[in-house]
């Protein structure tokens, strides 16, 4: 009897403490195994009962914490973060009944977003992700994948969880976000988590919080023109609602974006919408965090030059605060191909970027030149560069994808010659240049590069109207 009365109350005392932690939720962010930002001040959040009391105990330096939960039933604290380290435990108690955080590394932490060639992994046939599953164990390096839903109004939680990086979670997860972080891990030495929330198809609209494009009468026009897909959300902001917005209290680093082939077809105002796009990230995290963006690679669209403005507008874009754009040009193996195969040199490129302009390494050439200036000279144009400090080189016998005009704008081949860090463009056919043109078209490589190796960005000098009708071949 008395064993009898005694697993009762053993399980009364069990109901009351789960219904005690029950009233305790914190987002799937905030969690065991996270990877919380250094050197920072990083909220926690989650739910209770009405104006409850929340105690919060960070491990790494014994530091109690108390809050209020409102008559929403919600409570946020801020805590300081020390500088990289862990593993550190957090306890979160409200009625006496702790939740204890395991696993918590402080670190470095990133977004990765944007359509399939941010989102294309191992399951995609990506090689370069292959090659890395033997040994790709590293529990210094975290994932949080956000998957794929949609909402009409900004949410306050994703269903996803922090996974150590090891050849399983590896698969399924971005390889430029992967490489990226990884090269961030060895070159810095510190833990870094990596929130990948990306969707193949999308154009930028669905990542951008509504009332960005709302507020722009030129954004809801192009807003317009987005067709519907069975494969993908085409309404402003309905990925941005469900999959970013819930993170928006949780601190970070910045942000790398790999998109824009679903914005071809607005490509007028796509520097106008991923600004927006930007500046209202920044606000929603209250944070002018660094973006750094991939400008998307040579491929034969539907129509003539809708790649190379799409190109254009993010040459312009990389030119708004703490924003910056990596060149991959390159990375080609067919312009066939939309999604190209190079994935750890596009991560990389970007990792390069953020060492340069966020961890102050100053070892490494991270920008692509780009034009600085075009000069007629006696019937020719002399072209200087910005961001190639030891001068260019070109790959093959002569350099390719230049195109001159004079005040017709009738473009015509150039023949380049390399001269001390200028190039000089000519064309018997052309007595007085005006313009240059270089790469811009939506299929054209180029072949002038850094002597750093990074590829000259394609470029023109002219606003005249470009071509963009359906191709005929």
């Amino acid at each position: 009897m008395k064993i009898f009365l005694h697993s009762i109350l053993l399980a009364v005392a069990v109901c009351i403490a789960s219904a005690m932690t029950a009233q305790l939720r914190l987002p799937a962010i905030i969690a065991s195994g996270m990877v919380l930002q250094q050197n920072d001040s990083a909220t926690l959040w989650g739910w209770a009962g009405p104006s409850e009391k929340v105690s919060i105990l960070t491990g790494w330096n014994n530091q109690r914490y108390e809050a209020t939960t409102d008559r929403n039933a919600h409570w946020s604290q801020k805590v300081k973060t020390p500088a990289a380290g862990g593993p550190y435990t957090i306890t979160i108690e409200t009625r006496g009944v702790p939740v204890v955080l395991q696993d918590v590394l402080i670190g470095e932490v990133w977004v990765c977003s944007g359509q399939s060639n941010m989102e294309w992994s191992y399951y995609n046939g990506e090689k370069d992700t292959r090659e890395e599953l033997s040994h790709a164990a590293n529990d210094q390096i975290r994932f949080f994948q956000v998957p794929k839903t949609t909402a009409a109004y900004p949410q306050d939680d994703v269903k996803a969880q922090w996974q150590h990086c090891d050849s399983n979670t590896l698969k399924g997860f971005s390889a430029v976000g992967y490489f990226f972080g990884k090269k961030l891990n060895s070159d810095l030495q510190v833990p870094i988590g990596l929130i990948n929330a990306s969707w193949g198809g999308t154009p930028a609209e669905v990542w951008t919080p509504a009332p960005s494009i709302a507020s722009d009468d030129a954004l809801v026009a192009a807003a317009a023109k987005q067709e519907p897909r069975p494969w993908w959300p085409f309404q402003p902001g309905y990925a941005y609602n469900a999959m970013l917005a819930p993170l928006t209290s949780f601190q970070i680093a910045g942000a790398i974006w790999y998109q824009g082939e679903g914005n071809t077809g607005t490509n007028d105002t796509y520097a106008k919408l991923l600004t927006a796009m930007i500046d209202g990230w920044r606000s929603a995290w209250n944070k002018p965090f660094p973006f750094y963006l991939v400008q998307i690679a040579p491929f034969k669209y539907g129509n003539y030059n809708v790649g190379a403005l799409l190109q254009e507008a993010e040459t312009k874009v990389a030119t708004h605060p703490r924003t910056g754009m990596v060149v991959i040009t390159d990375l080609v193996d067919s312009v066939t191909n939309i999604h190209p195969s190079h994935k750890r040199e596009v991560g990389n490129r970007l990792a390069n970027m953020a060492l340069g302009e966020n961890y102050g390494k100053t070892d490494i050439q991270y920008k692509s030149p780009s034009i600085a200036s075009a000069e007629a000279v006696k019937g020719k144009l002399v072209l200087s560069f910005n961001d190639a400090p030891g001068g260019l080189m070109i790959r093959g016998k002569s350099a390719t994808g230049f195109y001159i005009a004079d005040d017709s704008g009738n473009f015509m081949p150039a023949d380049a010659k390399l001269d001390k860090g200028k190039i000089i463009l000519s064309n018997k056919a052309i007595k007085e240049p005006k313009y240059v043109r270089y790469s811009f078209s939506n299929t054209e490589t180029g072949n002038v590069f850094s002597v750093n190796g990074l590829p000259l960005a394609p470029f023109r000098t002219d606003t005249l109207k470009v071509d963009q009708s359906k191709l005929t071949d």
